[in-house]
């Protein structure tokens, strides 16, 4: 066999895995992507437990939710903005704080300059005093060294004079042999929380009294069994993942999308209790994932801020 045998180009067969990795190294075409029946969540289901719902409700967006369970993460989201918020004003006030003793520290400097020039003045005498260094340490770049950290750098400095100790470079450079002057990382700010409670799954602002009741429709025979069947309660035909529906804020009821289309955009009126409709008494119910794949058209990111607070 001549080596170009043994290349992988002599494959008579196209593979499903060569033709996906050169068509995402090309850019072009489509990807299909293959997902199991445990990747999607039945539309009946709550989108944070991912079980069937109890008391179920909608949120503005359209996606599913058990009241219990969307409850507690909103309650949890207040949780972590409280903290989050303690935290932030527990670093304001330490900024204040910080900022209103550098001031006095300033003005202390200000008044022993003051007080050394008028020192160094000549006497009546003739004598001129020499100046001092209060502190009796040296001067550094930030600040005054205190006399305890000032004979350490000097007892270092007298190692040798290739030393980073020695001399004028004592006073600029930290050391690693003096606790004192090793450099510190500053502290990471924090910024302000938002107060906004989020959907968790689509992201956008949410509110307690947006969440709307539903009342699905149960297939008869099936209201008792483990695994209930819900139907449409217009055209009766079975509602399934891949029925597109929609909730009615009327009557309360999830009903397929070509009701919408066929008799509610044409009649403004809720066929169900003869209510007159708008275009905002309408939602469209969003089928989503079990979050272990991304088939929603919003990438899912949930929000788990009970997490935050262990």
């Amino acid at each position: 066999m001549t080596r170009h045998g043994k290349n992988s180009t002599a494959a008579s067969v196209y593979t499903y895995h060569e033709r996906r990795r050169d068509a995402k190294a090309s850019g072009y075409g489509t990807l299909h992507a293959r997902l199991g029946a445990d990747s999607i969540k039945e539309f009946h289901c709550c989108s944070l437990t991912l079980q069937p719902c109890r008391n179920p409700v909608v949120s503005p967006t359209g996606y599913i939710f058990d009241r219990e369970a969307i409850l507690e993460n909103i309650l949890a989201q207040k949780k972590a903005y409280a903290k989050k918020l303690k935290e932030y004003e527990k670093q304001s006030a330490e900024e204040k704080a910080s900022a209103k003793q550098a001031e006095g520290q300033a003005e202390v400097l200000t008044k022993r300059t003051q007080f050394s020039a008028i020192e160094s003045t000549p006497s009546r005498t003739g004598a001129v005093s020499t100046p001092r260094n209060e502190t009796g340490g040296l001067k550094r770049q930030g600040g005054v060294i205190s006399s305890e950290i000032a004979a350490k750098v000097r007892a270092h400095g007298e190692e040798g004079t290739m030393s980073n100790m020695k001399g004028d470079k004592s006073t600029s450079l930290p050391s690693f042999w003096i606790p004192e002057l090793n450099p510190t990382a500053a502290a990471s700010k924090l910024e302000k929380p938002s107060s906004k409670i989020l959907c968790p799954v689509s992201g956008k602002p949410i509110k307690m009294k947006e969440l709307l009741d539903v009342k699905f429709t149960p297939m008869p025979g099936t209201e008792s069994s483990a695994k209930p069947k819900f139907v449409c309660p217009v055209t009766r035909d079975e509602l399934t993942n891949t029925t597109k529906c929609a909730y009615l804020k009327k009557s309360q009821a999830v009903v397929k999308y070509d009701v919408v289309e066929k008799l509610i955009k044409g009649d403004g009126v809720d066929p169900i209790n003869g209510e007159q409709m708008t275009e905002d008494d309408i939602i469209e119910l969003q089928r989503g994932g079990t979050g272990y794949a991304a088939t929603n058209e919003v990438k899912a990111k949930l929000i788990r801020p009970q997490l935050e607070l262990q």
